[in-house]
């Protein structure tokens, strides 16, 4: 086999990265990914030691000819925050790929579509009109207005454009939520598999993450007799989100009814419902607003945008709605944060709101394609021995129990001991970039994220099939 060799300078140190031929490729230069994507995957291999104490070395004999020290200590805030593994694996396999090497990425969470031409063109024509001014800090009214009306008409929810706050992502939305309501010593109850920036976010509220599993046989619908065993005076927020990243549950409307009992008995007890997927939903699921249940809409905090459904993840919109003290409260910390959010893009999702009901026909033709995707996915790894699968019900992601290809012992790689580990042999191996389960909270799975073609997901899955073959599952299926 043919070799390469790729000298990368950090500037204290340089690396040498060796590379191979991918076999689907042979002539094509490929690259040993464990040293490049040791940010992402901590659990080091011999030669990233041993490059991380070269690096060391070099910072130390730097160090010692320095006249003055800097006081580089963080806020123990910051540290107790972990970096997104989605995000970081999602800029190295982008930057793989920038560099020219064959990486199929499959980790990130955005939909492989254009935004539809009404919503884009909505947005050219407010620049060369001239919106591109600040708007106000909760939004336009134009913007407000059109969310209630679609809160009211998709939903079962009324609010008032007051209840409304638009902000840069559904991420900053949530974020403010939790900072609103949360004081340090609150528990965060959140449902494992959970999306990776929940618990985070509770952290930087000074408040504890308190997370609960669920189980792969059971959908990964949260137990609410398992909720109400662990609540106390101490829980303040419980975040729900159907469908469920990562997993692509939906929760049925009886259950959901059964935790808003749970949380009516409950009153310091409140409730983020993240609904970002909720168009992108497969017959016969059906989406359920919480508020929408009855008693819950003056504890509930919901969430939604148009990163997802509208394929607008670069226009940065979010929305949140919910009682006006809550709301008024998150337009505070917005307010001295990043005040309102970009004219343009508010222009843009007023004409998205007003696609139709479900974002109409621009949106169903995206959901059919992802149901497509979902159903070769489910199929091809269902024929794979040892791989469980609970069928997603919406979102764009499939969470695979991979656990019984765990245990063995690669040569020239090592054991593959976890979610981490058989991410990075396919990494290495197949050159797919997946995220390993351990980020949400489930080490058994790997999400693999069917926002790509149909032609790069059938590349993906004989290239996983392809790096397995020598995986035999070390126990029965």
């Amino acid at each position: 086999m043919a070799a390469y060799s790729l000298r990368a300078s950090s500037g204290i140190a340089s690396t040498h990265i060796q590379l191979k031929p991918h076999s689907d490729s042979p002539s094509f230069k490929s690259l040993d990914l464990s040293s490049r994507l040791q940010r992402v995957f901590p659990k080091s291999s011999v030669k990233t030691r041993k490059l991380k104490e070269r690096i060391s070395a070099s910072v130390k004999t730097q160090s010692s000819s320095d006249t003055m020290k800097v006081d580089i200590t963080l806020s123990p805030r910051v540290n107790s925050v972990k970096p997104s593994k989605t995000v970081a694996i999602t800029d190295q396999a982008t930057a793989l790929v920038e560099a020219g090497f064959s990486v199929i990425r499959l980790a990130a969470g955005e939909p492989d579509f254009d935004t539809p031409a009404a919503i884009a063109e909505a947005g050219i024509v407010a620049i060369r009109e001239g919106y591109t001014r600040y708007t106000p800090n909760a939004g336009t009214l134009e913007l407000r207005s059109a969310i209630c009306h679609k809160l009211k008409e998709e939903n079962g929810i009324s609010y008032t454009p007051e209840q409304i706050l638009v902000s840069n992502g559904a991420k900053q939305s949530i974020l403010q939520a939790v900072l609103a309501v949360c004081s340090p010593g609150d528990e965060v109850i959140i449902p494992a598999p959970f999306w990776v920036s929940y618990p985070e976010m509770a952290r930087l509220a000074d408040a504890t993450p308190l997370i609960l599993p669920t189980h792969i046989s059971e959908n990964f619908l949260l137990d609410p007799k398992l909720l109400e065993s662990k609540l106390s005076e101490k829980s303040r927020l419980l975040i729900l989100c159907s469908p469920s990243n990562p997993t692509g549950s939906v929760y049925p409307r009886k259950l959901l009814e059964e935790i808003a009992h749970v949380v009516a008995r409950h009153p310091r007890l409140l409730v983020l419902s993240d609904e970002i997927y909720e168009h992108i939903i497969y017959a016969p699921a059906t989406h359920t607003s919480f508020a929408s249940l009855p008693g819950m809409w003056d504890r509930t905090l919901t969430v939604n945008g148009f990163s997802k459904a509208f394929a607008m993840t670069g226009w940065r919109l979010g929305y949140l709605a919910g009682p006006k003290h809550f709301v008024a409260a998150c337009g505070k910390i917005q307010s001295q944060f990043t005040s309102g959010a970009s004219s343009i893009s508010q222009k843009a999702a007023v004409a998205a709101l007003g696609l139709g009901y479900a974002g109409g026909e621009a949106v169903s033709t995206m959901v059919k394609a992802f149901r497509e995707r979902r159903d070769f996915l489910v199929k091809s790894f269902g024929e794979m021995g040892g791989v469980k699968i609970s069928e997603p019900q919406g979102a764009f992601y499939v969470f695979l129990d991979f656990s019984s290809y765990y245990e063995k012992e690669i040569d020239g790689f090592g054991v593959i001991d976890g979610s981490e580990s058989l991410c990075r042999y396919l990494l290495d191996e197949a050159q797919v970039a997946l995220v390993p389960g351990d980020a949400f909270g489930d080490d058994t799975c790997i999400r693999i994220s069917y926002a790509a073609s149909l032609s790069t997901l059938q590349a993906a899955v004989e290239r996983i099939k392809k790096a397995l073959i020598s995986l035999s599952p070390a126990v029965p299926a």
